[in-house]
């Protein structure tokens, strides 16, 4: 049952990596695998050659936990391939309820968060303030328009891959600050081996990497790296709101007209500027669907 469990997590971070603005790494911190998961990918290193060596390939295997790696990432890739196109056809077609669906899932996330920090000082707080400061920095950056080559394929991989395990950054919305987002989404969708390999190249560079600094900062650091990351998903609420209002429009790869500079409306003002509804009973429906989810995920977790 508990593999059962790892490859649905899988499929549940999957999910919310498909989104711009949500991470999967704010899943598996929710699931409780966000420890394993950083002491499993670093110990992919070297060392593993001579473990290989001495002691064979089933050692190397359980060394670096392999089937629990296995498990989680075939639920990732499972989740992105299923997923892709039905999430694109919700921020099409339903937006609202599925921004609040995350907005609610954020902050039931960030409560927990706060629940995992041991003891509390000025430096902690300033941490939070630090995490989202920075985060909302990103959020209103302007998205730059790289073209879809090999090099800014593998480039956008290894970026976003850092991002999709930070809880907070969305690696969907670094891709789309890169302008790559529409071409790896629709690789996904359309199975391009090519773009796919050379982004997923991309990503094991980049986890490889980073996996080791993020992993030493949260063994020595845990309190400080907890708070800095909470700090980092409460920077993201803003760029995940439901109700916004598009100022500028930008053409993707594919020649459509998408939202470029958005700016934030009251759910009360929106049908009167936008002259869509505000849907304000399904937003709060979705959002408090979001946040027993995550609730539960907790106890299952707990268990």
């Amino acid at each position: 049952m508990s593999k059962v469990f790892t490859f649905l997590k899988g499929m549940a971070m999957g999910a919310a990596d498909v989104v711009p603005g949500v991470s999967g790494g704010t899943i598996a911190f929710i699931t409780g695998i966000y420890d394993t998961l950083l002491e499993s990918i670093r110990r992919v290193n070297p060392s593993l050659i001579g473990i290989w060596r001495q002691q064979g390939t089933k050692a190397a295997f359980d060394h670096i936990n392999g089937t629990f790696l296995v498990l989680l990432f075939s639920g990732i890739l499972t989740s992105i391939f299923t997923l892709a196109r039905v999430i694109t056809w919700m921020l099409e077609t339903h937006p609202i309820p599925l921004w609040s669906f995350f907005f609610g899932l954020i902050i039931i996330s960030v409560i927990h968060m706060f629940k995992q920090v041991e003891s509390w000082k000025a430096t902690r707080v300033v941490a939070v303030i630090a995490g989202a400061a920075f985060a909302y920095g990103i959020t209103v950056l302007h998205p730059l328009t790289l073209d879809p080559t090999y090099i800014n394929i593998l480039f956008a991989g290894s970026i976003a891959i850092c991002a999709m395990i930070l809880p907070g950054i969305s690696g969907s919305f670094i891709l789309l600050l890169l302008g790559m987002y529409a071409p790896v989404l629709a690789a996904a969708k359309s199975l391009d081996i090519i773009t796919l390999a050379l982004f997923a190249s991309g990503c094991l560079i980049g986890l490889l990497t980073f996996s080791h600094v993020l992993s030493w900062v949260l063994r020595n650091y845990r309190d400080m790296a907890l708070t800095f990351l909470t700090g980092l998903m409460i920077g993201t609420l803003s760029k995940i709101w439901p109700w916004k209002e598009t100022l500028t429009w930008r053409t993707n790869s594919s020649g459509e007209q998408v939202p470029l500079i958005e700016q934030n409306l009251s759910p009360f003002s929106f049908e009167q500027i936008t002259g869509q509804p505000a849907l304000l009973g399904y937003a709060v429906i979705a959002m408090a669907f979001g946040i027993v989810l995550v609730w539960g995920l907790e106890k299952v977790a707990d268990k």
